[in-house]
């Protein structure tokens, strides 16, 4: 970085250090750009440090105290008390390690780390403001990356004391004998679980007429009966008229306003893109209607502007921005690189997990594909009943012409390790014969696709060719 007269000028300006930021600029500072990255907080972005850690150490820890109950099943006599406080250090160190390697990485590619507020002052400039005097930045190409943040309800303001946002739920130090979680959606279903399993009384409340309603129903069913089982309670086609110092207020259909005692409010309605206030009418680029900055395939916002994550539309999963940074930090050095994924893997770490890896059968007859799906509980799983938790079923969704597998989709304790295997499936265009002759380990869950894919060739008609043959192609 050159510095003179308070002006900076790099290569590559990177706004934002969540997953596909950082990743992005130590990807191109490797190859020899000068590079400088602005984070308004802590470099690792809301995932690493608000939330996908945070909130996985949480259940770990909620699934801990849970055991407690079901234990005795197994022969084993136990019992849990929580302390929170004591569960938010560890959380925190979790936190603080990442963000540590995050650190390490971008200081070993040289990547100059700048902590302050950025706003664009023309097509190839911005400046810089924070504890340190107002920096200014001029560059050749540049960046967005700034993610998201959880939206606000008018009538159900957040005030960090009864109303918290996902941030502040997972920053509790005492844990709250009530919680109300507006939002079924899976920050709601996650916070929630692990809210009851750590002994709160929760209440779920949203205006759909089912839980994770973006998620293909049959694999919600099982996690809605665990919600049951959990002691939760969920209550659909609601309207969230406030709250009171007692609890929130909603409104059922045809039906009075009613409260609901509440202790803390968990608003959790979703997220919106970070693309206010950052003057981005300088670059050229084009905001949608929702906030999202337009991309290309390159994720080419104007001639020198990239985006990437939850700032461009799509479903808002760091595996995604880390994906489109790889393909960015091609494209910034001109060479060929376009983000094309067959799939993106969907997870939510519910109770029961879910995962949903491409398309589901309806989804596939929609395009016109002639398709089939054959379905296996995880009761036939040697290695769920080892643990316990034969709760949940997957599926796999396969093309009866060329057998290609279209589709895998599972709920079930532990699948959210599988959703790499499936998603690979997707990528090399896997057929299920190759899925079939693939050896799986036994006992394990994975092993469950090999069946489910034998089961698919048995439904073609046709059997699996031999490993001699595979071999020999």
């Amino acid at each position: 970085m050159v510095v003179g007269d308070n002006l900076n000028s790099v290569q590559l300006l990177v706004v934002g250090g969540g997953p596909g930021g950082y990743s992005v600029a130590e990807r191109c500072a490797a190859e020899g750009m000068r590079v400088a990255l602005v984070e308004q907080s802590e470099v690792g972005g809301a995932c690493l440090n608000v939330g996908c850690i945070p909130s996985k150490a949480l259940l770990h820890v909620a699934q801990i105290a849970a055991s407690a109950k079901d234990s005795g099943n197994l022969g084993v006599d136990l019992s849990a008390t929580v302390d929170l406080a004591r569960a938010q250090i560890w959380m925190q160190s979790i936190v603080r390690r990442l963000q540590g390697r995050v650190a390490s990485l971008l200081e070993s590619r040289k990547v100059d780390v700048i902590r302050g507020t950025l706003r664009f002052e023309g097509p190839r400039r911005a400046i810089v403001t924070g504890d340190m005097n107002p920096l200014r930045l001029e560059f050749d190409d540049v960046v967005i990356a700034t993610g998201s943040r959880p939206i606000e309800l008018a009538q159900l303001p957040v005030d960090s004391h009864q109303v918290v946002d996902s941030t502040g739920a997972l920053a509790l130090t005492t844990l709250p004998a009530s919680m109300a979680i507006v939002g079924a959606g899976y920050i709601g279903v996650e916070i929630g679980t692990a809210f009851a399993k750590l002994g709160s009384k929760v209440t779920i409340v949203d205006a759909a007429d089912r839980i994770l309603s973006s998620i293909m129903e049959p694999l919600t069913r099982p996690v809605a009966r665990k919600l049951t089982e959990l002691g939760i309670d969920v209550v659909l086609d609601a309207t969230v008229n406030g709250r009171t110092e007692e609890g929130l207020v909603i409104s059922r259909q045809n039906e009075e306003s009613e409260l609901i005692d509440a202790e803390i409010i968990l608003s959790a309605v979703g997220r919106r893109p970070n693309t206010d206030g950052l003057d981005l009418e300088h670059l050229g680029l084009e905001l949608m209607p929702t906030g999202h900055i337009r991309v290309d395939a390159q994720r080419r916002a104007a001639p020198n502007v990239y985006a990437l994550g939850d700032v461009t539309e799509g479903p808002a999963l760091a595996h995604k921005a880390t994906a489109e940074a790889e393909v960015v930090a091609r494209a910034v050095r001109g060479l060929g690189a376009y983000f094309e994924p067959v799939c993106v893997p969907t997870v939510v770490f519910s109770d029961p997990e879910i995962v949903s890896v491409g398309m589901t059968e309806e989804e596939a007859a929609g395009k016109g594909l002639d398709a089939r799906s054959v379905r296996r509980p995880l009761g036939a799983s040697g290695r769920a009943l080892t643990l316990d938790r034969t709760d949940g079923f997957m599926e796999l969704i396969y093309h009866t012409q060329d057998r290609i597998v279209l589709g895998i989709h599972m709920v079930g304790a532990g699948v959210s390790e599988l959703a790499g295997e499936a998603a690979l499936a997707l990528e090399m265009a896997a057929t299920v014969d190759d899925l079939a002759l693939t050896i799986h380990p036994h006992p394990t869950l994975a092993e469950e696709l090999s069946e489910l894919a034998s089961a698919a060739v048995a439904n073609l008609g046709e059997p699996a060719h031999s490993f001699q043959g595979v071999l020999s192609r």
